[in-house]
């Protein structure tokens, strides 16, 4: 699972100035098309590390330091968003996804390739269904958003108490709470695109479809994780 805390934003009554529908629908629109690029290159190079023994022994040998650098490429993203332009906001962000692809290969290498298959699958329609009901429902989810900065604050302790203790009832019960969290990140995370949230913190359109894919990205792969880790079978 990757650690990351993808953050939530305000309403559009927050906004100082509400973009127009038509331009956060293009953001929303460009948010995906660069979190789909993420995941295919973070696919692409998964592949690599089973196909190259070399590649994996250096990411195995180096979990802890890709660990460290991923949480600290992700966090620096979202910190730095105003300070940097759109571009290296976008490279940073492929290098966060290169980087989270070696862990990922050395993840799904302990799985069937059937298993892999039908985690992503599982993910994916979850997710998407996530998404849907994010861009099309106009509930304002005030009362969601009230609990889920606690819900992440516990949902990072139990992460580090798992990477103590391993597996078991909890690492399961971890990945159940994991999807639950993440599936509800998503619909908050497109709604607050969708409504111009990510576009008033970014402090321009092309940032913030950068940071909205980011934040997209991280739901997906830790839902696609949890998926793996719940139905998955060992190679």
């Amino acid at each position: 699972m990757t650690a990351q805390n993808p953050p939530t934003f305000g309403q559009p009554a927050d906004v100082a100035v509400r973009p127009s529908p038509e331009l956060s629908a293009q953001v929303l629109t460009q948010a995906f098309v660069w979190m789909f690029a993420g995941i295919l290159l973070s696919a692409g190079v998964a592949f690599a590390v089973q196909g190259n023994e070399q590649l994996a022994r250096f990411a195995s040998g180096n979990i802890m330091i890709l660990f460290i650098v991923q949480i600290g490429l992700a966090l620096g993203i979202q910190f730095l968003i105003k300070r940097i332009n759109a571009v290296v906001a976008l490279a940073l962000f492929f290098v966060y996804a290169a980087s989270l692809g070696l862990t990922i290969g050395l993840i799904v290498s302990l799985y069937t390739t059937a298993s892999v298959a039908t985690a992503f699958l599982s993910a994916a329609s979850i997710f998407g269904a996530a998404a849907l009901y994010g861009y099309t429902t106009k509930r304002p989810l005030t009362q969601i958003r009230g609990f889920i900065g606690i819900a992440m604050v516990g949902w990072l302790v139990a992460v580090g108490v798992n990477l103590f203790i391993g597996g078991g009832i909890f690492g399961i019960v971890l990945s159940l709470v994991t999807v639950v969290l993440f599936t509800v990140l998503t619909a908050l995370t497109v709604k607050d695109i969708s409504n111009g949230a990510y576009i008033a913190l970014a402090g321009s359109p092309e940032r913030a479809a950068v940071l909205g894919a980011v934040h997209l990205y991280i739901s997906f792969i830790n839902i696609f994780l949890s998926m793996l880790h719940l139905m998955g079978d060992r190679d």
